[in-house]
């Protein structure tokens, strides 16, 4: 079992990019993705930002705690962000996450902080796809969503997810939500 705490976006935004990829032309992803082993897209309702991945042997009921601890400490109103462009990691192909206003990026490095992850250190994307080898398409596969830009949506809850090896990809399922709301008691 891999703990993670993940920030999901809206169904509209899901949506969205799930059309725009099954919009593209197939012969385009496969000259792309040429060099890449094993290039595949992940399934929609995986997508998801991770804002800190907790290891192997995370206890979900201390993460659960010291979220919900930390959750308070954040001071603005839930992000606004949108899904826009895309670029790589080895073995990943992203969707870049943008905040709508300063304020919506501060609060998102103060839930990243929530979760236990390092703001600094943190770069919000979702993993639309991956491939086990081969980089010289990288930057071929990445050019498939140049211009891309989805709709504006407001952060909702974030989620402390466990992951278990399926058949074939890993299983999701959420141990505890907490809304990314601000109490009006401040």
């Amino acid at each position: 079992m891999r703990l993670f705490t993940a920030l999901w976006p809206s169904g509209e935004a899901v949506a969205h990019l799930g059309e725009a990829v099954a919009a593209l032309d197939p012969a385009q992803v496969s000259e792309a993705t040429a060099g890449l082993r094993k290039f595949r897209f992940a399934a929609a309702e995986r997508w998801h930002l991770t804002l800190r991945f907790h290891g192997d042997d995370a206890d979900p009921r201390r993460v659960a705690e010291r979220l919900d601890r930390r959750i308070r400490r954040v001071t603005g109103t839930p992000p606004t962000l949108r899904l826009s462009g895309a670029g790589t990691f080895r073995g990943v192909l992203w969707i870049d996450v943008e905040a709508a206003t300063g304020d919506d990026r501060r609060t998102l490095r103060e839930l990243v902080r929530a979760a236990g992850g390092d703001p600094d250190g943190f770069r919000a994307h979702l993993t639309i796809a991956r491939w086990a080898s081969g980089g010289s398409g990288r930057r071929s596969v990445a050019a498939l969503f140049t211009g891309y830009t989805g709709p504006w949506w407001t952060a909702g809850e974030l989620a402390v997810m466990r992951s278990d090896q399926g058949e074939g990809a890993p299983v999701y399922r959420a141990v505890h939500r907490v809304p990314v709301t601000r109490d009006a008691s401040g």
